[in-house]
């Protein structure tokens, strides 16, 4: 062990101390320190993950070179932990790329490389080069190898795998994430699911571990994407885009789809205020005035059982039951709940007799002079219901014109049958 100094080292990894060997049997050796150095015993071993070691000893001291694949490729040491060298001496004093040196030595160039050159699936045997720089856990010791070669070095564990992954493998994995995770705030959607933006955020953070864990990371830059990609939560930028689509959404809304977008739109706004802060006096100020409940669970929100348009929900009750229309399932009292005679297929309300009360809020719909529940089935059997129908029986006479109700209380119960027959006029064709 000795202390590193830059201007030895630096020299010591930028030439070589010797020609290249040609050797002619299996070998393991590099220059350490500037002096020969031979291993008597070497192997390669690969893991049940794959991972692939390629070991030699003179029983003193051990060289362990490792990577994350048995493919041909150059592997370069840095911040990625599955790509190493160790060194260790009969003392198992360690000394591994992995170990960052001391932050008071200068040392150029510390990074080295392992270059599998050929894999022979024949002889299954590896052949190859490397070089390093490793430090002990102090980080004030380093050992130095250059010129390494391994040649013919026997696997003697481990299977070689069927479909070796390769940095080529894994690059287009994390390109794959990428494109998931840059869809899911895409310019096309109306909104940006937040769970679905960190979901594919984190699979592309870690495919973009796995190409470092695989391709090495010598400039940082996959690790800068890493850090760029933050805790994965979608933006306040973002949150604001969402709730002002929401917004536009929300102001188009029909008396059908009300609760839905103005739930959407409040989905939203809590969204950016969770994301932005509490100090999103807009977002916030927004949230207080919206109102979307529908208290009687009717379909209808309770903004539209105002009948008199007052903002006050206690003081409307259509059918005079005692019940405010925002708590009545039925509104006008004219035994039709409010769901069914509300809104047609489009989200519109319903004026059948155009008199400016919606149907759910007028107890005579069709405007025949007779209450609407008291006009039950479809007498004419043209498909529309009596309480819809301003010609009861079909027979071209409207029946507000066949003295369906005399004294007007809106009941036919008085209702004229001139011939007689027990059927009165307006239901008599």
């Amino acid at each position: 062990m000795k202390k590193i100094f830059l201007i030895s080292l630096t020299f010591f990894l930028m030439f070589s101390c010797g020609d290249e060997i040609q050797f002619n049997n299996p070998a393991f050796q590099g220059d350490r320190e500037n002096e020969l150095w031979r291993a008597q015993v070497f192997y390669a071993g690969i893991e049940a993950n794959g991972f692939l070691t390629i070991v030699g000893t003179n029983n003193i001291e051990t060289v362990e070179l490792k990577v994350p694949t048995a493919s041909e490729g150059t592997y370069v040491f840095g911040d990625v932990n599955t790509i190493e060298a160790v060194y260790s001496d009969a003392f198992d004093t360690r000394y591994s790329t992995n170990n960052r040196p001391d932050e008071s030595v200068s040392v150029y160039p510390e990074l080295g490389e392992i270059v599998i050159e050929e894999i022979d699936l024949v002889n299954a045997t590896f052949t190859g080069t490397y070089r390093f720089l490793a430090f002990d856990d102090s980080g004030l010791n380093s050992i130095g190898y250059a010129n390494g070669i391994f040649y013919k070095v026997p696997l003697e564990f481990g299977e070689f795998p069927v479909d070796p992954i390769t940095c080529e493998d894994v690059q287009a994995d994390a390109l794959t994430a990428r494109l998931a995770y840059e869809a899911t705030f895409d310019a096309s959607l109306d909104f940006i699911d937040s769970a679905a933006l960190a979901l594919a955020c984190n699979n592309y953070v870690a495919a973009l571990n796995t190409q470092r864990n695989y391709c090495g990371d010598v400039d940082g830059a996959i690790q800068n994407m890493i850090d760029s990609l933050g805790e994965c939560q979608i933006t306040c930028e973002q949150t604001i885009a969402n709730r002002l689509e929401a917004e536009s959404q929300f102001s188009g809304a029909t008396i059908g789809n009300y609760i839905e977008l103005c739930n959407q739109y409040r989905t939203y706004l809590l969204e950016e205020i969770s994301v932005c802060g509490q100090g999103n006096t807009v977002a916030q100020s927004i949230l207080n005035d919206l109102n979307c409940f529908d208290s009687d669970g009717d379909g209808i929100a309770n903004v539209f059982e105002d009948f008199n348009g007052d903002g006050n929900f206690n003081n409307d009750d259509t059918d005079g039951d005692g019940i405010t229309n925002y708590l009545d399932d039925d509104d006008d009292g004219d035994g039709i709940l409010t769901i069914d005679e509300a809104y047609d297929a489009n989200g519109d309300p319903i004026d059948t007799d155009g008199d400016g009360d919606v149907d759910f809020l007028d107890n005579d719909d069709d405007g025949d002079g007779l209450l609407s529940n008291f006009e039950t089935g479809d007498s004419d059997g043209d498909g529309t219901p009596d309480y819809l129908d301003n010609d009861d029986d079909g027979d071209g006479i409207l029946t507000i014109n066949e003295n369906a109700d005399p004294n007007g209380d809106g009941n036919p119960a008085d209702a004229v049958d001139t011939d007689g027959d027990g059927i009165p006029d307006y239901l008599n064709a």
